[in-house]
């Protein structure tokens, strides 16, 4: 069964689509409200599909259960990673992927977006999904089980598009972790986007602006 979710048309029966990973501790109402302020009135018909992460204990958090993505040990965000929780929300990404293309949407018509937690889970996704995608949009964000990826990437989406966005003073990501991945994601050949905003753990109109001009190229 696909994770509930929180789904917003722009019009009727879209061939395009949008699944979009919140960040720890969040929902999927939480980026909700970016809808009208991204979509441009020219785009195609789409589907943002907004799900909502499991409740899970947050160690970093005292054990607090919160909606998370994968456990976080320590501060050190990157360090002793929870592979298996990572892996089991990409098949949780896998599953939502897949009821989109039941609902007539081509996987390359499917874009994955994702803000901090959530951007590690569709990187880590999307650059392992055995279908090619449209793109991929990763937000104040890392990669996550890095020295993997080489190996376990698949070869359909080699050439995917991908937006990286971060704050240059963000204290919970920080950005030279971004940085970091950026390079690792050039270095094995991936065509990567990459912008850096002055804000903290958030997302600013600029950004907005630039990632509306990015989606809009894919969707024409």
């Amino acid at each position: 069964m696909p994770l509930p979710s929180v789904e917003i048309e722009t019009a009727p029966n879209p061939k395009h689509a949008v699944i979009w990973l919140h960040g720890l501790g969040a929902d999927g109402h939480d980026f909700e409200p970016i809808v009208p302020e991204l979509v441009d009135r020219s785009w195609p018909a789409l589907r943002f599909v907004f799900p909502h992460a499991p409740v899970r204990p947050v160690t970093v958090n005292g054990g607090m259960p919160m909606r998370a993505w994968y456990d976080i040990a320590g501060m050190q965000i990157a360090q002793k990673q929870d592979e298996a929780g990572i892996r089991a929300s990409i098949a949780h990404l896998d599953e939502l992927i897949a009821r989109e293309g039941v609902r007539g949407v081509a996987s390359e018509n499917i874009v994955l977006a994702g803000f901090s937690q959530g951007g590690a889970i569709v990187l880590a996704g999307g650059l392992r999904h055995a279908a090619k995608l449209g793109g991929i949009v990763a937000l104040s964000t890392y990669l996550p089980l890095a020295e993997k990826t080489a190996a376990e990437a698949s070869a359909a989406n080699r050439a995917i598009a991908i937006f990286q966005a971060h704050g240059s003073v963000d204290p919970v990501v920080p950005q030279a972790l971004g940085a970091m991945s950026r390079d690792h994601l050039q270095g094995l050949g991936y065509a990567v986007q990459w912008h850096s905003y002055p804000m903290a753990h958030q997302v600013c109109a600029q950004e907005i602006a630039d990632l509306r001009q990015w989606l809009g190229a894919r969707l024409r």
